[in-house]
């Protein structure tokens, strides 16, 4: 039903910034809001943004609240997040994620269909 494929991690100093793509492919007859996740080695999954189909309504996790900003293009069928004033706690591997119920949730439970993971790692 839907492909997702993460792209634009790498290695950047802490404090420099990066501009992160999710590409969105397939079929299907309803639309999907959008999220991002990141897990670090040894932890859980957890939530990092989220927006609705519309682009309206968007919520962000208390650590990344002023610096993280998502968006989305649906007619190119991508999701972005960039990523600004980067810490050293950013470093994990970002996954994008879609939720069929177009809820905006930041339960990554109520997220269907996954990317693979784009690696972001963060130098002191």
């Amino acid at each position: 039903q839907v492909q997702l494929v993460e792209s634009g991690g790498g290695l950047v100093q802490a404090g420099g910034s990066l501009r992160l793509s999710c590409a969105a492919s397939g079929r299907t007859f309803y639309n999907y809001g959008m999220a991002w996740f990141r897990q670090a080695p040894g932890k859980e999954r957890e939530f990092v943004a989220a927006i609705t189909w519309s682009g309206g309504g968007t919520h962000y996790a208390r650590s990344v609240r002023g610096r993280f900003t998502i968006s989305r293009d649906n007619a190119k069928n991508t999701m972005y997040l960039q990523m600004n004033s980067l810490k050293p706690e950013d470093a994990a591997s970002y996954f994008c994620a879609a939720d069929s119920t177009n809820s905006g949730s930041g339960s990554k439970d109520d997220y269907s269909y996954w990317g693979q993971g784009t690696l972001v790692i963060v130098s002191s």
